[in-house]
């Protein structure tokens, strides 16, 4: 109707208090009410400053928020969760993941000792020829001559070996897989050992010391892959004492056993895999601690008289005939 106020013009108007006082009550007519512009502020004379309107940004104290309820957060800033809300059964799932690659890595490295263990206590029992046995083997051959000799037949046996494992894969079994990595590793180890020092045989550098310390310098010359300097023994020797070689007869296992990953293949592939791959790191194996000793070489006229080579008193089976691995 003509000459009413427009709704959006109107004052806004408390309820009546309980004691009957009307909210504007001895204010002018022209003012409003605190109250009334502000939910949040108490009416004067009213409730404490504790309590609130319920329709205001803060609940009443004697009201609870909901079970579950995310309390909200004025500012426009995002509510901060308590841990584990809305994310469901994620973080017991990391948790999860997290031990079983924990425990992974702990049996790869007891694994890996393992491995190192056994290399070390093969390493004394490896027969080696010395030089005049092998020039009786192989007579008229030069020292290089002879020398690919040794590593024809050292790569024939590990491609053998590669071979063997990779057939022994054909229908793979989970559960085996790590003992036949194991198996493989300490087999190519001991023939590569084997070949190593009858290389230092050929060049005329036959390191001193006893059965066991000679072990030691060709387990150096295998994880590093080079050759020894027998005119400083220090350089193998300080190694063995101080633990440098374990750790680095290790990382030389961790590396073979990344490498012979495809020799586990199924249906022969991994036999085919194993074999190549086998014959050629024992190769370049061989070209790097060829091309070191070449460096020292003593020629056979200047060599001293040797006594001849100590022999184990166990030997290893596979490894018994001297002929075993020739060419």
């Amino acid at each position: 109707m003509a000459g009413e106020t427009p709704s959006w013009k109107q004052r806004l108007r408390r309820r009546p208090a309980a004691g009957g006082e009307q909210p504007g009550e001895g204010l002018s007519d022209g003012a409003i009410a605190p109250s009334a512009m502000d939910p949040a502020i108490p009416a004067p004379g009213g409730a404490g400053d504790h309590e609130r309107v319920p329709g205001g940004p803060l609940a009443a104290p004697d009201r609870e928020p909901p079970s579950g309820a995310v309390p909200a957060v004025r500012g426009g800033r995002d509510p901060v969760l308590p841990a584990g809300a809305g994310s469901g059964t994620r973080p017991g799932r990391l948790a999860s993941v997290r031990d079983t690659v924990r425990r992974g890595g702990e049996g790869a490295r007891a694994a890996v000792g393992l491995i190192a263990d056994r290399i070390i206590e093969n390493a004394p029992r490896v027969p080696v020829r010395d030089l005049p046995t092998l020039r009786a083997q192989f007579p008229g051959l030069t020292p290089e001559e002879l020398a690919d000799k040794l590593v024809a037949g050292a790569a024939n046996a590990t491609a053998t070996v590669g071979a063997g494992i990779g057939a022994a894969a054909m229908l793979p079994v989970p559960p085996a897989m790590p003992a036949e990595l194991a198996a493989e590793i300490t087999g190519v180890a001991a023939i590569e050992l084997k070949l190593i020092a009858e290389l230092h045989e050929v060049y005329g550098l036959r390191p001193e010391g006893t059965l066991k310390e000679r072990a030691t310098a060709y387990l150096a010359a295998w994880s590093e892959e080079r050759g020894i300097d027998p005119v400083n023994p220090l350089t193998y020797k300080n190694a063995a004492l101080s633990g440098g070689l374990k750790r680095e007869l290790r990382q030389q296992i961790m590396k073979r056993m990344i490498r012979n990953l495809p020799n586990l293949m199924p249906f022969m592939v991994g036999a085919a895999v194993g074999a190549v791959m086998n014959r050629r790191d024992t190769r370049q194996l061989a070209d790097r601690v060829r091309k070191d000793l070449r460096t020292q070489q003593v020629p056979w006229d200047a060599l001293p008289g040797l006594p001849p080579l100590e022999q184990p008193e166990r030997p290893l089976e596979g490894l018994r005939r001297p002929r075993e691995l020739e060419g």
